[in-house]
């Protein structure tokens, strides 16, 4: 009797390996007040549909932030001041990494890096062109050519005031871009755009704060 039942047990496996396996099961949720839907096995993920305006978007912020990074290098050679030096060392790491983010986000997508305006597609421009067709491109709040060269020039608390209120008009950039991301109709419905817009929104309204906190004190 316990033989028979132990040959009993150790069949439960075997018998269960050579069932076929159920086949995955894939269910696409239904639009509010619609059924479900069973898809087949073979049906593969796809990236959420994107509008134009969400490519210009990450285009456009892109530039927006390399230029933060860039003014954020300057400040080991041009302060002392510490708070500055902090502020500057998370806006620097913070945007780097955003950047990295919203390149790998248009190269899944089969989308360029850089925005091409019409009128260069096809062209070899010389580089001092393109540096001029660039500044002409500028994103809201971005610095001009010659706001970036004062600040070069600038050294201590007068550098300090010049890249708080530069880096106050920078943000505030930000905010009309993803202002208008979300003005304009289908963009910003992809998630993970939408979370990193919003992330971009509440992240730059804090940083403002502190730095016209900074300003208010006199540096």
């Amino acid at each position: 009797m316990a033989g028979s039942t132990l040959v009993g047990l150790f069949s439960l496996p075997v018998c269960a390996q050579q069932a076929d396996p159920a086949a995955p099961v894939v269910v696409q949720p239904g639009a509010p007040g619609q059924p479900t839907r069973t898809l087949p096995p073979s049906t593969r993920a796809t990236l959420p549909p994107r509008s134009p305006a969400d490519v210009r978007f990450m285009q456009g912020m892109i530039m927006h932030h390399a230029q933060a990074v860039e003014m954020t290098a300057l400040i080991e050679s041009h302060t002392v001041n510490k708070n500055l030096r902090s502020l500057g060392a998370r806006i620097s790491s913070s945007q780097s990494d955003e950047i990295k983010f919203m390149q790998r986000w248009l190269e899944a997508r089969g989308e360029p890096i850089s925005p091409m305006m019409p009128e260069m597609t096809g062209m070899n421009m010389p580089s001092h062109a393109m540096n001029i067709a660039s500044h002409s491109m500028l994103m809201p709040g971005m610095l001009t050519e010659k706001q970036m060269e004062a600040l070069k020039k600038a050294k201590g608390k007068e550098f300090d005031r010049l890249f708080l209120t530069g880096m106050i008009q920078h943000h505030s950039g930000a905010l009309i871009m993803v202002k208008d991301l979300f003005d304009t109709a289908g963009a910003g419905q992809d998630a993970e755009l939408f979370n990193f817009a919003t992330d971009v929104d509440s992240g730059q309204r804090a940083e403002i704060r502190i730095m016209q906190t900074m300003l208010g004190k006199n540096l």
